[in-house]
C-alpha cells in the first residue's frame, strides 16, 4: 500500500454511504495507522432510504427514520457537505463547493486524491412542459414527500373551507406523472391517507377527490411484470384512481394539466415522478460516458479505461454477467447495495495488491405498495398481491435499511400505527419558519407556487 492512501468519495447516498462503511471494515488496520483517509463529499449530512418516502408521506413513518446521519455512521471518514462541480482525473483533483463557500468569497475550492468514487447518483428527468418548473413538485426527497403530505391535507383545508365550486374542484384534483415505484407507490399511499383524513372533514367525501395517474408507455411498473402491471391497474381503478395509459402530460401552465389525449384538468397538484437522468456533475469530468451519460464500466466496478476510478448504482452502466452480452445492470437501490459491497472490497483488494472481485447478481424481483395492506410483488418467479405482498414489501425494506436503530425505530413506528389511528396533522408552516415572525415585523409573508400557505 501506499505511503498515505485519499480516497475520495463523491455522493453520500447509497452506494457512497455503503461503499465507505465497506470500507470502514476492510480497511481497519489502515485507518488505525492513518495509511487511508476517506473523504465523503455529498450535498446531504444524510443518506435517504428511498423506498420508504410514500410511507413517509402517508404518516406511517417518521420523516426523520427514513435517513441515517453520515457522521453518526461513517465516524472514520471525513465528512463534507458541500457539492463536486467538477473532476480533473488526469490530475487526481476535484472542484467543489461547501455551505462556507459563499460566506468567504473565496471561490471554489479544490480537493486531491488517489482513489475516486463516483457515487452521486441521479436527478429527476423533466421535459421542457409549460408550467412544470413553477407548479409540479417530485418525489425523490424526503424533503418533497413531506411537503407533497402537507400539501395534500392544506388542499382538503381550503376544499372544505371554499364556497367556489372551481377552487374546490382543483384543490382536490391530484395528478401524479409517470408509472413507475416512485409514481405508483406515491399515489397508492397518499391516496389511501387522504380517504382515511377524509372522515374528519364534515363537508368531504373520498368520491369527492380526483386521483389521475398518467403514463406515456401502455403499461404501469413493468418491473413486478406485465401480469402484475394489469392487476395494479384494476386495483386502483376499483378505487376510483384514474389510470391513463399512453397519455403525457403537455402543460400545467396556469394551474390547469393538459394531457395528450385531449383532457384538461384544472388542479392545484402535480407531482412528477417521470424517470430520472444522470447527475450532471458526470459531464463535468474527463471520465468516459456512454450514450446516455453514465459512466462507462467494468465488472470489476471500475470505470472503463481509466486507472485509480470506481463507479456504482445510478451514475455507472455496469455490464450484467449474469445475461447477454451488452446488457447492463439496472440502476436500482437492490443492485446499488450490492455493488457498493462489490467495490467496497475490490478497492481494499487494489490498495493491497490482490486480484479484484466481478460484480454478479441475478434480478431476484419486485415488491411494490399500494397503500396500507396492498401491494403487488414478483420475487423468484412467484406472484403476490393484495396483503401477502404488502407484508413482504414491509420486510424486505426493513431488512434493507441500514442500522440496527434505524430498523428498531421502523419496527416501533409501524407498530404503534397498527395499534392507534393515522396522523392527519399538516405542518406545512414548517417550510416557511420565519412567515409568522416576519408579518410581524412589518414584512410580507411569503407564498408558495404550489398553493401552501
Amino acid at each position: 500500500m501506499k505511503e498515505r492512501a485519499r480516497i475520495l468519495i463523491v455522493g453520500g447516498g447509497y452506494v457512497g454511504m455503503y461503499t465507505a462503511l465497506r470500507l470502514q471494515r476492510k480497511l481497519k488496520p489502515e485507518l488505525k495507522r492513518g495509511e487511508v483517509e476517506i473523504t465523503v463529499v455529498s450535498p446531504d449530512p444524510y443518506m435517504t432510504y428511498q423506498p420508504f418516502l410514500p410511507e413517509a408521506a402517508a404518516g406511517s413513518i417518521s420523516p426523520r427514520h427514513v435517513v441515517v446521519p453520515l457522521r453518526r455512521v461513517l465516524g472514520r471518514c471525513r465528512i463534507v457537505i458541500g457539492e463536486v462541480q467538477s473532476i480533473d482525473h488526469a490530475k487526481r483533483t476535484a472542484t467543489l463547493s461547501t455551505l462556507a463557500t459563499e460566506e468567504e468569497g473565496a471561490g471554489a475550492e479544490q480537493i486531491t486524491y488517489d482513489e475516486l468514487v463516483l457515487a452521486p447518483g441521479s436527478i429527476a428527468r423533466t421535459l421542457p412542459i409549460p408550467g412544470l418548473a413553477e407548479y409540479a413538485i417530485g418525489f425523490k426527497t424526503v424533503e418533497e414527500a413531506i411537503g407533497l403530505r402537507n400539501h395534500v391535507i392544506e388542499q382538503m383545508d381550503i376544499a372544505s373551507s371554499t364556497r367556489d365550486p372551481a377552487i374546490r374542484d382543483a384543490a382536490l384534483t391530484f395528478v401524479f406523472v409517470g408509472g413507475g415505484y416512485a409514481g405508483v407507490e406515491a399515489l397508492g399511499e397518499l391516496e389511501d391517507m387522504a380517504r382515511y383524513t377524509a372522515r374528519y372533514y364534515h363537508n368531504l367525501k373520498p368520491e369527492d377527490m380526483k386521483w389521475i395517474l398518467v403514463e406515456a408507455s401502455d403499461r404501469i411498473l413493468p418491473e413486478v411484470g406485465e401480469e402484475m402491471g394489469r392487476y395494479t391497474v384494476t386495483q386502483l381503478r376499483r378505487r376510483n384512481i384514474e389510470v391513463r395509459l399512453e397519455t403525457r402530460l403537455n402543460s400545467c401552465a396556469d394551474r390547469v394539466a393538459v394531457l395528450s389525449d385531449g383532457a384538461r384538468f384544472p388542479t392545484r397538484t402535480v407531482v412528477w415522478t417521470a424517470g430520472v437522468k444522470p447527475h450532471p456533475v458526470l459531464a463535468a469530468t474527463d471520465l468516459p460516458l456512454n450514450e446516455r451519460g453514465r459512466l462507462r464500466c467494468t465488472p470489476q466496478l471500475t470505470v472503463d479505461g481509466v486507472t485509480h476510478a470506481w463507479a456504482a448504482g445510478d451514475a455507472a452502466a455496469v455490464p450484467d454477467v449474469t445475461a447477454e452480452p451488452g446488457k447492463e445492470t439496472a440502476p436500482n437501490a437492490q443492485h446499488a447495495v450490492r455493488q457498493a459491497k462489490v467495490l467496497g472490497d475490490n478497492l481494499a483488494h487494489a490498495l493491497r495488491g490482490e486480484p479484484l472481485e466481478t460484480y454478479s447478481h441475478k434480478y431476484v424481483g419486485s415488491v411494490a405498495s399500494l397503500g396500507l395492506h396492498k401491494g403487488v410483488a414478483h420475487v423468484y418467479g412467484r406472484k403476490l398481491r393484495g396483503y401477502p405482498a404488502w407484508f413482504m414489501h414491509r420486510v424486505y425494506h426493513l431488512s434493507r435499511v441500514p442500522t440496527f436503530n434505524r430498523k428498531a425505530r421502523v419496527l416501533a413506528e409501524w407498530t404503534l400505527a397498527g395499534l392507534f389511528k393515522r396522523e392527519i396533522v399538516s405542518l406545512g408552516s414548517l417550510e416557511h419558519p420565519r412567515a409568522e415572525f416576519e408579518l410581524a415585523a412589518g414584512g410580507k409573508p411569503p407564498t408558495d407556487p404550489k398553493g401552501s400557505s
